[in-house]
C-alpha cells in the first residue's frame, strides 16, 4: 500500500481526463483551496450518496472559495453518464490505472464485507491554495462525510 499523506505534505501532481476527456491538472486548482475526494465506482449507492452530498453543498463550498473534484477509476464515458444522471456540476476525473489513487494512498488493501480485498480506499483531501495537504481523511463513510468536511472547513 502507498504511504498515507499527512497535513503539510505537498499534494502529488496529476493530470487526468474529466468526464468529457479533457485534461485537468492539480496545477489548474492552484490559487484556491480544493477538496479532492477519491471514490470506488460511479453509480453505486455509496458513491452516489457522497457525490450528491457534494453537489448539494457545492454553492456553499464555492462561496467559501473551495473547489470540489471527484476521482475514481471509472472511464470518462461512465463518469459522463454518472454526471448527467445525478446532475453533478463539478469535475469528475478518470484514473483507470489507479496511479493517482496510489500516489494519494487511496488504493490498497481494505476490508469489504469482512474480506480483505485490494481496491479504492474512500479518501478525501483538503488542499490549500498552494497545493499542500491541509487535512487527509482515509476510510471515510459515504454518509455524513460532506457534513463533517463542512464543519471542519467552517462552511
Amino acid at each position: 500500500m502507498s504511504e498515507r499523506l499527512q497535513p503539510g505534505d505537498v499534494a502529488p501532481e496529476f493530470e487526468l481526463p474529466d468526464a468529457d476527456g479533457s485534461p485537468v491538472s492539480l496545477a489548474s486548482l492552484r490559487g484556491r483551496r480544493a477538496i479532492l475526494y477519491f471514490y470506488p465506482a460511479a453509480m453505486t449507492p455509496g458513491c452516489t450518496k457522497e457525490s450528491v452530498d457534494f453537489q448539494s453543498s457545492l454553492a456553499a463550498l464555492d462561496a467559501a472559495g473551495v473547489a470540489v473534484v471527484g476521482i475514481s477509476p471509472d472511464e470518462p464515458a461512465k463518469l459522463a453518464k454518472f454526471r448527467e444522471k445525478e446532475g453533478l456540476t463539478f469535475p469528475l476525473l478518470s484514473d483507470p490505472d489507479a496511479k493517482v489513487l496510489q500516489a494519494y494512498g487511496a488504493y490498497g488493501e481494505k476490508k469489504l464485507y469482512g474480506k480483505l480485498v485490494v481496491g479504492v480506499i474512500r479518501s478525501t483531501f483538503i488542499l490549500d491554495a498552494e497545493g499542500k495537504i491541509e487535512k487527509a481523511y482515509y476510510n471515510v463513510k459515504a454518509t455524513g462525510h460532506v457534513d463533517r468536511l463542512r464543519r471542519d472547513l467552517a462552511v
